[in-house]
């Protein structure tokens, strides 16, 4: 693999798994409200599907989005800043953890919605097209989303009309505490093949296999070809989100996550570089989240007087005063 490609790699692995760490800290000390949903051991998929993307290609992401969202290019000091509701945010404190986007990234939001950012990346793919241009758009979703109509209807869709999109199912193996084996009959990939989409399984783990299953993608969707479908076998090192721990649930055990342990996708990624730029990579990383924290502490949050700003796409003001 090409040394650039491999250091670009570690890179945004590298910051997202030092950014999800100290948003957990934030999170524990109350300097970001409610709880998030951490994407620590999932990083490689990130990575290596976005290191294949152009800057002006698209992607919808998920509840667990912000490895996503960093993977495509957000700054991260506007990332914690939009985390702790400030106004200096990508989404001026409005979007929080769930809901984060960048569109000038392309980054069409994460979302809620189990599988609910897919017909945005369809909408966004069609539109692109409809232009005149040759924009990719990747849809994240995870296992939980195989079972929805939307995730079916999408494929279904993509296929007919013949969409640049790229389908990325991060397997991490439970839809909140849910066993895939016992939500998912059959491959994860016949779905797609179903409707004739192109359908590979890679090692969710290591960002080289990733990336070098989504590179031919991209370029396919890019030339006309139409959607494939990847689907990343990983696993998330935490709870379904922050405040799991204190529920005590046993549903996976200890030895289960000690063997992924044993394959971190950072580690791996760690093995192909040069002692030396792994450790210059590190200390910029270290530096560009501990600025990104300064930077976010120090925004003030939202004026309430513009409580009622960017709700709608329409320029009309909404009314001040009491409403109804």
């Amino acid at each position: 693999m090409d040394e650039n490609v491999a250091a670009e790699l570690y890179r945004r692995m590298r910051t997202i798994r030092r950014f999800e760490e100290t948003v957990v800290e934030l999170v524990n000390t109350n300097e970001i409200p409610g709880t998030t949903h951490e994407y620590i051991g999932q990083e490689a998929v990130a990575a290596g599907i976005c290191v294949a993307l152009r800057p002006d290609d698209m992607v919808a992401s998920t509840h667990r989005g912000h490895g996503h969202v960093i993977a495509k290019g957000a700054d991260v000091g506007r990332m914690f800043a939009e985390l702790m509701a400030r106004s200096t945010g990508l989404n001026h404190g409005r979007g929080g953890s769930m809901h984060v986007a960048d569109l000038s990234l392309g980054v069409l939001g994460a979302n809620g919605m189990v599988a609910g950012g897919t017909p945005f990346a369809l909408g966004a793919a069609w539109g692109r097209r409809a232009d005149g241009r040759d924009d990719v758009a990747v849809a994240f979703f995870g296992d939980g989303a195989l079972g929805q109509g939307v995730l079916l209807e999408c494929l279904n869709l993509a296929a007919l009309w013949g969409l640049p999109v790229v389908f990325v199912c991060e397997n991490n193996g439970y839809a909140v505490s849910l066993r895939v084996e016992d939500a998912v009959a059959g491959p994860v990939t016949s779905r797609a093949e179903a409707c004739g989409i192109p359908a590979v399984t890679v090692d969710g783990m290591d960002a080289r296999a990733v990336y070098e299953a989504a590179a031919p993608a991209v370029a396919r969707a890019r030339e006309g070809g139409g959607p494939s479908f990847i689907e990343c076998v990983t696993y998330r090192y935490a709870g379904h989100h922050t405040a799991e721990a204190s529920l005590q649930l046993t549903y996976r055990t200890p030895e289960e996550i000690a063997r992924w342990r044993a394959r971190d996708p950072l580690v791996v990624a760690a093995g192909w570089l040069d002692a030396g730029v792994r450790s210059r990579i590190d200390d910029e990383v270290e530096s560009a989240i501990a600025a990104g924290v300064a930077f976010a502490r120090s925004s003030p949050p939202p004026d309430p007087d513009s409580a009622l700003e960017f709700m709608y796409a329409s320029p009309i003001r909404a009314p001040r005063g009491r409403l109804g």
